[in-house]
């Protein structure tokens, strides 16, 4: 059985999502709390979130397989499995090849690296790859859940669905910035991170963006179609998109240092729950 993960989760880097901001999220009525920023092996801050929490998945998006140990996420996985049944979802990724100074053949190091998570009876069920490119999706498809896209837009989620078939988890991240009349700044600084990493770029290449969009922090078109910006009900249409395009779930970033009255809003006009 597939953990289920509703329509729209939270989504925000590890080190900035305490307990206390958990729990908010799942009386908010999220489907699940993605935590990125490659946390560690050991899992102790994942578990430090599904204790504050009462039924709630939490996803790693993702442990990153050049730096954690296959067999060390393995234990840590049953571990923290163990404790809370049917509510963790473990996402890896081989992450930026800027930032791993072993970094080899992408494909060879995910098979490599499933395959010892498997011999680790990790369950396929219980993994989510972080996939771009359509050989990583069909390793996603066929090895674990499913795909967990970063950066990308709708017209990604519909092409990676059609690369995936019907069945397995479809679930990308999207960027959002709640405010009526948005200046772009805080979208594109954060845009910028990323057009210098070849994973991202290339994928956005592929997707029919070319290098003047990459000038200057991003083209304008570039930063909107990555971040969300506007009235919460102009960015709940913005991130509809991914589910009519063939995503299952939607991990939302909200972009700013107290993002918790944005998901407020958010949840009100997504309907959720809570």
């Amino acid at each position: 059985m597939i953990i289920e993960l509703g329509r729209y989760g939270f989504w925000r880097m590890l080190r900035n999502t305490t307990p206390a901001m958990a729990a908010e999220v799942e009386r908010l009525g999220y489907g699940a709390i993605w935590v990125g920023g490659s946390p560690t092996g050991d899992l102790v801050q994942v578990e430090a979130l599904l204790d504050a929490t009462e039924s709630i998945p939490v996803v790693t998006g993702i442990v990153n397989m050049w730096r954690e140990k296959a067999e060390t996420v393995a234990t840590s996985y049953h571990r923290v499995a163990g404790r809370h049944p049917d509510r963790f979802l473990l996402g890896v990724g081989i992450g930026h090849p800027e930032a791993t100074a072993e970094y080899r053949d992408p494909l060879e190091k995910i098979t490599d690296y499933l395959d010892r998570l498997d011999a680790a009876s990790v369950p396929r069920h219980r993994m989510v790859l972080a996939a771009l490119g359509p050989r990583a999706l069909r390793i996603a498809a066929e090895r674990t859940a499913g795909a967990h896209p970063y950066l990308t837009t709708p017209a990604h989620t519909a092409f990676a669905r059609e690369v995936i078939g019907e069945g397995p988890l479809l679930a990308p991240e999207h960027k959002v910035v709640l405010e009526a009349d948005p200046d772009r700044m805080v979208a594109r600084e954060m845009v910028s991170r990323y057009l210098g990493r070849a994973n991202y770029r290339n994928n956005l290449i592929r997707s029919g963006w070319t290098e003047a969009d990459f000038a200057d922090g991003g083209s304008d078109a570039l930063v909107d179609a990555l971040v969300l910006q506007g009235t919460p009900e102009q960015v709940a249409a913005g991130l509809e998109g991914h589910l009519e395009a063939g995503a299952d779930h939607v991990g939302i970033q909200v972009l700013g240092d107290d993002p918790i009255p944005s998901y407020r809003r958010l949840a009100e006009v997504l309907s959720l729950s809570g």
